[in-house]
């Protein structure tokens, strides 16, 4: 475990360390209910905190799944973009005669060197979504509800890149439930219907021309290697991508927590590692795979050159 600056607790650093401590949470009565025994909830919801910039216990508290689909609530999101240095103000206000149709809440997104992001949501656009007076937190407080989903769509539009594409847990929570629109089965009228006609029985087809002849030898089965740097021997051979992937995702982070290899010898070891199974990712990892592996290699090479700077 590492001490977060600022005051922030502690958070963990290896994945083994973060399955115990999310294990551990899950078990307490002081983190959202929706955490409550779900360790693999707690973990999501760590990784998510930690991409953002939460602390994790601030993650609990302000990352939550709504209809399967993840979201930070609008205070958490104000937070995060006030924080980051491409923020350079935002600013709330209401607009038009109270009780009228009319009646809007303003926010101004203003990100340095860009045209401000200027988001109004009036009650009618609440009635027209079906909104307005809703039972619930539309009913009990309209005026915040209207401030948060204008505040939503101009953070989301402003700044996309802090908030990662998460949308608001108000904004989330208006979203109707997936239903099963799959058309039941109906019985038939006629009782009768429903009794199996006995079955026919049928000659014996001949065989195929192919089972006629003698079984082939079966298909190589597909496996994954991890390859390290200067060695001719995979580190480890696995069953499935997703499996590798844990795999190599953990060896990058011991090569980048090893505290006895340089800032900058750590950054060579990463690269190196991500040369020798680059024709792996490329042939059976897919985009997203790519992807996800380019974004967590280059945090941690862009932590490790601020180390190696002096930064604090």
């Amino acid at each position: 475990m590492q001490l977060l600056p600022n005051n922030q607790g502690f958070a963990p650093v290896t994945l083994d360390e973060a399955m115990r401590f999310s294990e551990m949470l899950s078990k307490s009565q002081m983190v959202p209910k929706q955490y409550q025994g779900k360790p693999e909830d707690v973990l999501v919801a760590l990784q998510w905190g930690r991409e953002l910039g939460l602390a994790p216990l601030q993650a609990l508290q302000n990352i939550a799944c709504i209809n399967g689909k993840p979201s930070v609530y609008g205070d958490a999101a104000m937070a995060l973009v006030q924080a980051s240095p491409v923020c350079e103000g935002v600013d709330e206000t209401f607009e038009g005669e109270e009780g009228s149709g009319e009646f809007a809440a303003v926010c101004v997104a203003k990100r340095k060197g860009r045209n401000p992001v200027i988001a109004r949501f009036s009650v009618g656009d609440a009635k027209r979504a079906g909104l307005w007076g809703k039972a619930g937190p539309w009913q009990a407080y309209p005026k915040r509800m209207l401030q948060m989903r204008a505040r939503g769509f101009a953070l989301r539009d402003a700044y996309p890149d802090v908030l990662k594409g998460l949308i608001t847990a108000e904004e989330a929570q208006d979203f109707p439930a997936e239903r099963d629109i799959t058309p039941a089965v109906r019985k038939p009228a006629n009782p009768l219907d429903l009794v199996k006609p006995a079955p026919v029985a049928l000659p014996e087809p001949e065989p195929a021309i192919e089972e006629r002849l003698p079984p082939s030898e079966p298909a190589p089965t597909l496996v994954f290697r991890l390859m390290v740097p200067n060695k001719s021997e995979p580190e480890g051979v696995f069953d499935t991508i997703e499996e590798w992937e844990q795999a190599y995702e953990a060896m990058a982070e011991r090569v980048t927590n090893n505290t006895r290899w340089e800032p900058r010898t750590r950054m060579t070891k990463l690269r190196e590692l991500k040369e020798c199974n680059q024709t792996l990712i490329d042939e059976h990892g897919g985009p997203t795979l790519a992807a996800n592996l380019q974004r967590s290699y280059q945090k941690r090479v862009g932590i490790l050159g601020l180390m190696s700077k002096g930064a604090p």
